[in-house]
Protein backbone atom coordinates (compact mmCIF):
# COMPACT_ATOMS: atom_id res chain seq x y z
CA UNK A 1 0.00 0.00 0.00
CA UNK A 2 1.20 3.85 -0.91
CA UNK A 3 2.15 5.28 2.12
CA UNK A 4 2.38 8.59 0.22
CA UNK A 5 -1.27 8.33 -0.77
CA UNK A 6 -2.08 9.94 3.36
CA UNK A 7 -2.21 12.95 5.02
CA UNK A 8 -2.82 13.50 8.73
CA UNK A 9 -5.04 16.40 10.65
CA UNK A 10 -4.94 16.96 14.32
CA UNK A 11 -7.69 18.62 16.29
CA UNK A 12 -10.06 18.91 19.57
CA UNK A 13 -13.22 18.35 20.01
CA UNK A 14 -15.51 21.19 20.53
CA UNK A 15 -17.92 21.50 23.23
CA UNK A 16 -20.55 21.96 20.85
CA UNK A 17 -19.29 18.06 19.23
CA UNK A 18 -20.72 16.84 22.67
CA UNK A 19 -23.95 14.49 23.65
CA UNK A 20 -25.53 14.77 26.49
CA UNK A 21 -23.46 11.47 27.41
CA UNK A 22 -20.63 14.13 27.31
CA UNK A 23 -18.60 12.32 24.62
CA UNK A 24 -18.60 12.99 21.18
CA UNK A 25 -21.67 12.45 19.42
CA UNK A 26 -21.27 9.94 16.38
CA UNK A 27 -22.47 11.76 13.79
CA UNK A 28 -19.41 14.48 14.42
CA UNK A 29 -17.29 11.68 13.78
CA UNK A 30 -18.17 12.30 9.83
CA UNK A 31 -16.96 15.84 9.98
CA UNK A 32 -13.69 14.72 11.05
CA UNK A 33 -13.36 11.92 8.46
CA UNK A 34 -14.46 14.82 5.76
CA UNK A 35 -11.77 17.18 7.17
CA UNK A 36 -8.90 14.51 7.20
CA UNK A 37 -9.86 14.00 3.67
CA UNK A 38 -10.19 17.49 2.12
CA UNK A 39 -6.62 17.84 3.81
CA UNK A 40 -5.50 14.65 1.90
CA UNK A 41 -7.21 15.83 -1.33
CA UNK A 42 -5.52 19.39 -1.41
CA UNK A 43 -1.85 17.51 -0.98
CA UNK A 44 -2.66 16.43 -4.74
CA UNK A 45 -4.18 20.05 -5.75
CA UNK A 46 -7.88 17.80 -6.15
CA UNK A 47 -9.72 19.20 -3.65
CA UNK A 48 -13.15 19.42 -4.68
CA UNK A 49 -13.43 22.85 -6.11
CA UNK A 50 -10.30 21.67 -8.56
CA UNK A 51 -12.41 18.12 -9.38
CA UNK A 52 -15.57 20.28 -10.84
CA UNK A 53 -13.28 22.34 -12.58
CA UNK A 54 -11.92 18.82 -13.84
CA UNK A 55 -15.46 18.31 -15.21
CA UNK A 56 -15.82 15.65 -12.16
CA UNK A 57 -18.06 15.52 -8.95
CA UNK A 58 -17.06 13.01 -7.15
CA UNK A 59 -20.05 12.31 -4.74
CA UNK A 60 -19.94 9.64 -1.77
CA UNK A 61 -22.01 6.42 -2.37
CA UNK A 62 -20.95 4.32 0.86
CA UNK A 63 -19.23 5.31 3.85
CA UNK A 64 -18.69 3.19 7.00
CA UNK A 65 -18.12 3.88 10.41
CA UNK A 66 -16.57 1.82 12.90
CA UNK A 67 -16.75 3.17 16.98
CA UNK A 68 -13.82 1.36 18.64
CA UNK A 69 -14.34 3.69 21.79
CA UNK A 70 -15.75 7.33 22.34
CA UNK A 71 -13.70 10.84 21.91
CA UNK A 72 -14.45 13.17 24.28
CA UNK A 73 -14.20 17.09 24.85
CA UNK A 74 -10.85 18.00 25.41
CA UNK A 75 -9.29 15.57 23.42
CA UNK A 76 -6.60 15.33 21.33
CA UNK A 77 -7.24 13.29 17.94
CA UNK A 78 -5.32 12.84 15.00
CA UNK A 79 -6.95 11.68 11.98
CA UNK A 80 -5.28 9.97 8.91
CA UNK A 81 -6.90 9.61 5.88
CA UNK A 82 -4.97 7.23 2.96
CA UNK A 83 -6.27 6.51 -0.47
CA UNK A 84 -6.23 2.77 -1.00
CA UNK A 85 -7.82 2.59 -4.12
CA UNK A 86 -8.44 4.91 -7.06
CA UNK A 87 -9.08 2.56 -10.98
CA UNK A 88 -12.96 2.67 -10.57
CA UNK A 89 -13.71 4.39 -7.49
CA UNK A 90 -11.93 6.40 -5.21
CA UNK A 91 -11.50 4.68 -1.72
CA UNK A 92 -10.54 6.17 1.34
CA UNK A 93 -9.53 4.27 4.73
CA UNK A 94 -9.73 6.84 8.22
CA UNK A 95 -8.18 6.19 11.20
CA UNK A 96 -8.99 8.42 13.89
CA UNK A 97 -6.63 8.32 17.73
CA UNK A 98 -5.77 9.22 20.19
CA UNK A 99 -2.80 12.01 19.74
CA UNK A 100 -0.86 10.90 22.93
CA UNK A 101 -1.71 7.09 23.28
CA UNK A 102 -2.42 6.46 19.72
CA UNK A 103 -5.60 4.15 20.83
CA UNK A 104 -7.98 3.71 18.01
CA UNK A 105 -11.07 5.69 18.53
CA UNK A 106 -12.57 4.96 14.99
CA UNK A 107 -12.05 3.41 12.08
CA UNK A 108 -14.18 4.23 8.81
CA UNK A 109 -13.93 4.16 4.83
CA UNK A 110 -15.40 5.62 2.46
CA UNK A 111 -16.18 5.22 -1.54
CA UNK A 112 -16.27 8.10 -4.06
CA UNK A 113 -17.20 7.79 -7.52
CA UNK A 114 -17.06 10.08 -10.57
CA UNK A 115 -19.72 11.68 -12.26
CA UNK A 116 -19.33 13.29 -15.16
CA UNK A 117 -20.68 17.35 -14.88
CA UNK A 118 -21.64 17.95 -18.30
CA UNK A 119 -24.18 14.57 -18.42
CA UNK A 120 -24.41 13.35 -14.61
CA UNK A 121 -23.93 10.20 -15.98
CA UNK A 122 -21.34 7.65 -13.28
CA UNK A 123 -18.31 6.67 -14.75
CA UNK A 124 -17.15 3.06 -14.39
CA UNK A 125 -13.16 4.00 -14.44
CA UNK A 126 -12.11 7.11 -12.89
CA UNK A 127 -10.90 9.78 -14.74
CA UNK A 128 -7.59 10.29 -16.55
CA UNK A 129 -7.39 13.83 -14.52
CA UNK A 130 -7.56 11.67 -10.32
CA UNK A 131 -4.42 9.61 -11.84
CA UNK A 132 -2.43 12.24 -12.91
CA UNK A 133 -2.93 14.28 -9.87
CA UNK A 134 -2.28 11.18 -7.94
CA UNK A 135 0.87 10.64 -9.83
CA UNK A 136 -0.28 7.09 -10.99
CA UNK A 137 0.63 6.20 -15.16
CA UNK A 138 -2.26 4.96 -16.44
Amino acid sequence: MRTDLAAEIELTPAFHDLDPMEVVWHGHYMKYLELARCALLLRFDYDYPQMRESGYLWPIVDLRTKYVRSARFGQRLKVRAQIVEWENRLKIDYLISDAASGEVITRAHSIQVAVDLRTGEMCFASPPVLLERLGIAP
